[in-house]
């Protein structure tokens, strides 16, 4: 492909990624990778830099932009030799017209760069919102030790007693202690959100929203594999994915149950009032997230943000049914927004009588309400809220 082909095939696969966000359709990541799939003529580096240029205009435009096209006019604007690419020759883009606009720059939507601010996130943390995420391993201790362990690449110890920082784009999934379940990808974040549960060997534990098992796996290697260990979920495409992963890892005491929406409990009845501690991973928005998934951004509208909140106090109400007198509930939203943490914990301790929120003790992030707010920049680490709420 020619520099400029490479920009036309960003226009189409940004146009495809607009109207994803717009009715909630595949994510942007899935979206390149069919683009690519139909497209066997383009080679890695076509790849590579289709990928990058798609990526960079999501990052730099801040509302959702009509088309691809002004997305990446967006970017044009400030690149004179993107510009130029803009020719109208073969499998180029067509040339600017005089009176063509661009898309607009900034952070994200207008209203949603608001409420972030009122929760605390502007300036520098905003901008960090956007940049490049990391690549963690958590090495699983089931099975191995962090400071034994050998690996193709060292990489750098970080502040969780089992993680390790590597090079961004590293192929840890063709490394060997991959394949025998030594290591997983996690990112540092949740595995602070991990410590801050605190789970023990011999405790009965329940992953609420257990999806396809990051978190599930770190609690089971905190348990020692001693005791039980539900994994639940209403999305059984999700849980199927946990079990090849659970094997690999060894964490052989974990169960699975699937839960109906809205009836939940029946799949669970067995356990009411017994839990030591239900780990509420809940679904959000995902502001955290930017960095791995950027259009995220243009996902939000305030109806959906409206929509998590709800559906994250439908979830603490659930975990609270569930857990025995002097247990904990260890809440966690991958966001930044203080409506799907701060407020969310405010708003169940108005609801609940004989619960109390504990600070938890973790090595990075900040207080926020009644919980700790982990940040791309002051941590650098996805966006996390973390609290811990204890019945008396």
């Amino acid at each position: 492909m020619t520099p400029a082909a490479r920009v036309q095939a960003a226009i189409e696969l940004l146009d495809q990624i607009i109207a994803a966000a717009e009715r909630e359709g595949a994510p942007a990541d899935r979206l390149i990778a069919t683009y690519f799939r139909e497209r066997r003529y383009a080679g890695s580096k076509d790849r590579r830099a289709v990928r990058e240029l798609a990526y960079q205009a999501i990052r730099h435009c801040g509302p959702v932009p009509q088309t691809g096209r002004t997305a990446m006019l967006a970017l044009a604007t400030e690149d004179e030799a993107l510009a130029a690419m803009f020719d109208g020759s073969t499998h180029a883009p067509k040339p600017i017209g005089e009176h063509e606009e661009p898309a607009k720059s900034g952070l994200a939507p207008q209203w949603l760069v608001e409420g972030l601010a009122k929760s605390g996130v502007k300036g520098d943390v905003a901008e960090a919102m956007l940049g490049r995420g990391s690549l963690d391993i958590r090495v699983n201790s089931l099975k191995a030790d962090r400071n034994g362990l050998e690996l193709p690449e060292a990489g750098e110890p970080l502040a969780a007693p089992h993680a390790l920082r590597l090079p961004s784009g590293t192929q840890v999934e063709q490394w060997e202690a991959f394949r025998d379940g030594k290591i997983e990808v996690q990112d540092h974040g949740s595995q602070i959100a991990c410590l801050a549960a605190t789970a023990q060997p011999g405790e009965t534990v329940i992953d609420l929203c257990a999806g396809a098992g990051g978190k599930t796996l770190a609690l089971a290697a905190a348990m020692q594999n001693k005791g039980q260990l539900i994994a639940a979920d209403t999305d059984r495409g999700r849980l199927s994915r946990q079990r090849p992963r659970a094997e690999r890892a060894g964490a052989g005491l974990i169960q699975q149950r699937e839960l109906n929406p809205n009836r939940e409990l029946e799949a669970l009845d067995d356990l009411l009032g017994s839990a030591d501690l239900v780990l509420v991973d809940a679904p959000c928005s995902g502001t955290g997230t930017w960095r791995r998934k950027p259009e995220a951004k243009w996902r939000l509208t305030p109806k959906r943000l409206e929509k998590f909140a709800a559906l994250q106090d439908h979830i603490l109400d659930i975990a609270a049914k569930l857990v025995k007198p002097g247990g904990r509930i260890a809440f966690i939203t991958c966001s930044l927004l203080d409506q799907e943490g701060a407020d969310r914990l405010a708003a169940f301790l108005d609801r609940h009588d004989g619960w109390q929120a504990e600070q938890p003790d973790l090595p990075l992030g900040r207080p926020r309400g009644q919980g700790i707010r982990l940040d791309p920049f002051h941590d650098g680490t996805d966006g996390f809220f973390i609290a811990i709420l204890r019945s008396s």
